[in-house]
C-alpha cells in the first residue's frame, strides 16, 4: 500500500501547485498534526482514498476537517493495517494537546489490551517524536520516552511523526530505524509503502 504522510507545513507541490491525478497513486493518506483543516480536506477530495489524523500541539482552537477520520487514541483498523493514532506534544506549556510523560503513559496503557488483542500493530502515528530519535532537547521539541517503549514492546513497521521541522537544524533526520521499526519524519512530506499482512 502506497501511503502519503504529512505534517506540520503545506506542501506546495500538492496544494497550490496541484495537478489533477497527482495523488491517485495513494491508498491512504496520515496526517500527523498542525495542518489547517482546509488543506486536509483538500487532499482527502483529490486523492479519493482514506485521510487518517492526530492533533498538533498548534491544533488548538481550530475545527475538525470534514471527510477525515480523527484516531486520536485508538487502535484504527484501514484497509488491513492496524494503526495507532497519538498526538501531542511535550507539554511545554497549558495546553489541549499537550502532554507530560506521565499522561501519554496513560494514553497508551489504555490502548494496551486493545493493541494486544489485535496480535500488535503495523504504523504508530503521532505528533510528538520518541525521545532521542529525531527530537530535540528544548522542552518543546522534546520526544516521549513512552513512545520508545511501545516500539520496543511491539515492534510495529513503521513509526510516523512530525513537529521537527527541517528548517531546525541541517542534521535533522527525515528517516531512522530502531529495532526493525522505520521511523519517518513526516514534516512537509513524505511517501512511503507498507504491505498489509
Amino acid at each position: 500500500m502506497k501511503i502519503l504522510a504529512v505534517s506540520d507545513e503545506t506542501a506546495h507541490s500538492l496544494y497550490e501547485y496541484y495537478k489533477p491525478g497527482k495523488l491517485d497513486e495513494y491508498e491512504l493518506i496520515l496526517a500527523c498534526g498542525d495542518l489547517r483543516p482546509e488543506y486536509l480536506e483538500f487532499l482527502v477530495t483529490m486523492a479519493h482514498c482514506p485521510l487518517l489524523y492526530v492533533h498538533g500541539n498548534h491544533d488548538e482552537g481550530r475545527r475538525e476537517p470534514e471527510g477525515c477520520v480523527c484516531i486520536e487514541d485508538m487502535l484504527y483498523v484501514c484497509r488491513g493495517l492496524r494503526i495507532v493514532g497519538l498526538g501531542g506534544s511535550y507539554r511545554y506549556r497549558d495546553g489541549q494537546y499537550m502532554y507530560s510523560e506521565r499522561q501519554m503513559r496513560r494514553r497508551i496503557a489504555r490502548l494496551y489490551y486493545k493493541i494486544r488483542r489485535a496480535g500488535g500493530f503495523d504504523i504508530l502515528v503521532t505528533h510528538a517524536p520518541a525521545r532521542n530519535l529525531g527530537d530535540q532537547e528544548d522542552l518543546a521539541h522534546r520526544g516521549f520516552n513512552a513512545f520508545v517503549w511501545l516500539l520496543d514492546r511491539f515492534r510495529p513497521k513503521y513509526f510516523v511523526h512530525g513537529h521537527i521541522h527541517k528548517n531546525y537544524g541541517h542534521n535533522i533526520p527525515r528517516r531512522i530505524e530502531r529495532g526493525g521499526t522505520v521511523i519517518l519524519n513526516a514534516c512537509g512530506y513524505t511517501v512511503f509503502e507498507c504491505e498489509r499482512d
